[in-house]
């Protein structure tokens, strides 16, 4: 083994380990890894940054404006409408909200998919009476499985394709992905549908109820006597008195209910407050600032709301700008006129009781109070997902029209060779924001930056591996594993290695990863390359192991109040079903 070859194994272990320990980003340690290997001068420096202009990044990058243009034209939302007056049994409910996530993701972005029926799923499931822990796992992985089936289903299959463009110039096409992807994500919802639901614990998330949050375990009345230091204080003052643990949500002033009030408004006396936060604070904040408890009748939900004001449940995405962050860190009430009411962390409150100390992670739902009208572009700037309530958005006949027709143009001119893939998705995304149905800076908000940096860092990564014959090496060890190894054996060794790693990393990196070693495997069986990469392409998006495989599995894991070692328990007997189907069909479709 050479020096170089040294450098890049050491340095890819070290990648891995800083991707499962997930305290920086992935984009960051991707970009760590890159600098490693051109500071030993095994990338290049003029070669460093010719990631960024990949064809692959160009294409995810484009994906994602499209698919926020197909969102915003409301062509997937007519079909939750449609779902949203069902409530049935889980054998019924699982799949109808399972099914059309798939074929939905199989055209947009997986986690725009998860993102439209997460709510209807939510709803129904409190309608039936259903834990949605039942059903929001089902749906993760469904809208995983639909992503299989085209090029522009999930960056792994664009990755591999421009891969099989390097190696015989031509890249998979459009529908290449069908017959396998197509196959497999039919017996993988046959599965979840039929019998995989029934494996998923029932767990009690902050989704579970038929409301949002138990409110009643939050709120307090409280009343400003004359004689109070509360009296003659701005709202701030009050609250940053306890270390920012509690939040005043309304005030009930002369009979008349201001929800969620400015933190300017000065406190009179007589005012009863409505206050939020945990038990033992507020009886501090009562006792030091000479307020008293309004009795111990029920609190009124509907004081947390009025015409103008809205409390609405949300969860952190996995690329949210405020992980890691706290609510007092954030200044929410003054930078966004928000007020954050309650946190659930895998269905219960976090043991650190000061609501506004506390910092936010990935998977985290949050029940958020603010004004109706900006709240949903107030929690799309904080990279929150919201969970329930989020009305359903019916675009104007000509505005689907338009949507559908750029799309259909773009998918038919490259699944006919007219056209790369990028240059008719680019086209694709210009044409929706000439248009009017993306803005320019909405499009540039629907790239997913950390994966478009991830991806230029890890390119030159991976062509790292194959110019020193480090992949050569990894090819060589699989292939020691038995002699004259049968080409379905190592094209099962590759497939579920592929499929194990992107339960650990993100999918996109896995791919790129594995691509090189899977090519040098194919030329040690003496095998074509296509049945090897469609493996990895297939293997990189079958992440249902664990959490942080994949960020649609992350997005239900609070909601779903579960555990990281539930996701096996649906996720292990997939991946093996997918296993068994994958290998045949990829051989069938893709001879060797």
């Amino acid at each position: 083994m050479t020096n170089d070859q040294i450098v890049v194994f050491a340095t890819l272990f070290g990648t891995l380990v800083f991707f499962v320990w997930g305290r920086w980003r992935y984009d960051i340690v991707a970009l760590l890894a890159l600098l490693t290997l051109v500071l030993a001068d095994i990338v290049p420096a003029g070669d460093a940054f010719s990631g960024f202009g990949h064809p692959a990044v160009v294409t995810v990058a484009a994906v994602l404006v499209v698919s926020r243009g197909l969102f915003e034209s409301g062509i997937v939302d007519h079909i939750a409408r449609r779902l949203s007056g069902l409530a049935s049994r889980p054998s019924t409910l699982v799949p109808a909200v399972t099914v059309p996530a798939a074929a939905s993701s199989g055209f947009m972005n997986n986690v725009g998919a998860l993102a439209l029926f997460l709510p209807v799923a939510i709803n129904l499931a409190r309608k039936s009476g259903t834990p949605p822990s039942t059903v929001l796992m089902p749906l993760a992985f469904g809208s995983l499985l639909g992503g299989l089936t085209t090029l522009i289903g999930t960056p792994p299959n664009v990755i591999i394709a421009t891969f099989r463009a390097e190696e015989n110039g031509e890249a998979f096409r459009m529908f290449d992905f069908t017959p396998v992807g197509g196959g497999i994500a039919l017996a993988g919802l046959l599965f979840i549908s039929l019998v995989g639901w029934r494996l998923v614990p029932q767990r009690k998330g902050e989704a579970s109820g038929s409301d949002l949050f138990e409110v009643e375990d939050y709120i307090t009345e409280v009343e400003v006597p004359e004689d109070s230091k509360a009296a003659g204080k701005p709202i701030r003052e009050l609250e940053s008195e306890e270390g920012a643990g509690v939040t005043v949500a309304a005030i009930i002033r002369e009979g008349r209910t201001q929800s969620a009030p400015p933190s300017w408004e000065i406190l009179h006396a007589g005012d009863v407050l409505v206050v939020t936060g945990d038990t033992e604070i507020i009886a501090t904040l009562v006792r030091d600032s000479g307020l008293q408890l309004v009795g111990d009748q029920e609190i009124d939900k509907e004081l947390l709301t009025s015409g103008d004001v809205s409390v609405v449940e949300a969860v952190v995405r996995p690329d949210s700008p405020i992980e890691g962050r706290t609510a007092i860190g954030l200044n929410l009430r003054r930078r966004f006129g928000v007020n954050l009411l309650a946190i659930s962390r895998q269905g219960v409150r976090p043991p650190q009781t000061r609501l506004g100390r506390t910092a936010f992670r990935r998977g985290d739902v949050l029940l958020m109070q603010g004004g109706s009208e900006a709240l949903t572009e107030i929690m799309s700037s904080l990279g929150l997902l919201p969970l329930a309530g989020r009305e359903l958005r019916i675009g104007p006949p000509q505005k689907l029209f338009l949507a559908l027709a750029i799309f259909a143009i773009a998918i038919a001119s490259t699944a006919l060779g007219l056209v790369e893939v990028q240059i008719a998705l680019v086209a694709a995304a210009v044409g929706m924001i000439l248009v009017g149905l993306v803005t320019p800076r909405i499009a540039y908000e629907a790239i997913e930056w950390p994966i478009i940096v991830l991806l230029g860092a890890m390119i030159p990564v991976g062509g790292a591996l194959q110019t020193t014959g480090a992949a050569t090496e990894v090819a060589g060890l699989i292939l020691e594993l038995g002699d004259d190894l049968p080409v379905w054996v190592a094209l099962a060794i590759v497939f579920v290695a592929t499929m194990f790693l992107s339960d650990v990393v993100n999918n996109a990196a896995a791919a790129v990863l594995m691509a090189p070693v899977g090519l040098s495997v194919a030329d040690g069986v003496d095998a074509s390359a296509d049945p090897f990469l469609m493996a990895i392409a297939i293997g990189a998006s079958c992440a249902f192991l664990t959490p942080i495989g994949h960020q649609s599995n992350t997005l239900v894991m609070g909601p779903g109040g579960y555990r990281f070692s539930d996701y096996w328990r649906l996720g292990l007997p997939l991946e093996a079903i997918i296993t068994i189907v994958a290998i045949p069909l990829i051989l069938l479709v893709w001879p060797p």
